[in-house]
């Protein structure tokens, strides 16, 4: 093969990238077809279930003493006691005996989201390439090495980095819009960061994927904003973990065959 010029790298790298970006409606668009399937709609059972179960989990072991050294904790905050004073002292409520439950809410429901976003990636996501690639990607040949173990330290390394990141920014949900905005972007991270390497492991070489996810990291971080935004929906919890990868499955198949495409006209 001969190896293309440096002016004609450069132009397919702008060109794919700007494909790319418009190509996120696309993937939106085909993972809504695929969720629609009944292979899909039963996949949606095994995250839900699993971040489900985890919650109560979660809340079974540590609820009490959680809330207690919030408690504790809260009783050292001055403002928070000032607050609690005034409001009890016009005979309206204690502060504190809504602030901890929240705040312990805010800490735990993450905790069983992020779990059942990784188990959706590990075990999940080869369903939802299965069912992709045989019907719209058939063309792509599977090129991928060690899939299951990058598969699995991808997912401890984002959901220790989103858990580490939620807990370091909890403070600053004392200032409300900044805690959701805070929200959306470590969610954003974790659709984007978690979902875009199990996309294409298993049918792109270690090369293929280096270039595909510097070449394509905006459109994988817009999926992963829009995921973030969706998730803000309650009822959207119980899809998003499987839509997630239907979206970026259809997204990173579809611009690993643009470039093998790309690679054989230059060839």
């Amino acid at each position: 093969m001969i190896p293309p010029r440096p002016e004609s790298a450069v132009s397919s790298s702008v060109r794919s990238a700007a494909v790319g970006t418009a190509g996120v409606a696309q993937a939106f668009k085909r993972a809504l077809v695929s969720q629609c399937h009944p292979n899909m709609l039963f996949a949606i059972l095994l995250p839900f279930l699993i971040a489900l179960l985890g919650a109560l989990l979660l809340l079974w072991l540590f609820w009490t003493p959680l809330t207690d050294w919030l408690d504790m904790q809260a009783s050292q905050w001055q403002f928070i006691n000032d607050a609690d004073a005034w409001l009890v002292g016009i005979g309206l409520f204690s502060l504190k005996l809504y602030l901890v439950p929240v705040i312990a809410v805010v800490i735990l429901l993450p905790v069983s989201g992020i779990l059942g976003l990784a188990i959706a990636a590990i075990f999940v996501m080869p369903l939802v390439l299965r069912h992709v690639s045989a019907r719209e990607y058939a063309g792509v040949s599977r090129q991928g090495r060690n899939a299951t173990a990058y598969s699995v330290w991808n997912a401890i390394w984002v959901s220790c980095v989103f858990a580490a990141g939620w807990l370091l920014t909890l403070p600053f949900w004392l200032i409300p819009p900044v805690g959701v905005v805070l929200s959306v972007f470590w969610w954003a991270f974790a659709f984007s960061r978690m979902m875009r390497v199990d996309a294409i492991v298993e049918h792109a070489s270690p090369q293929e994927r280096r270039i595909l996810l510097e070449r394509h990291n905006l459109g994988f971080w817009t999926i992963g904003l829009i995921c973030a935004l969706l998730n803000l929906l309650p009822p959207a919890w119980i899809i998003l973990p499987v839509y997630a990868g239907l979206v970026n499955a259809h997204y990173g198949l579809e611009a690993l065959r643009r470039l093998r495409n790309e690679r054989v006209i230059e060839a």
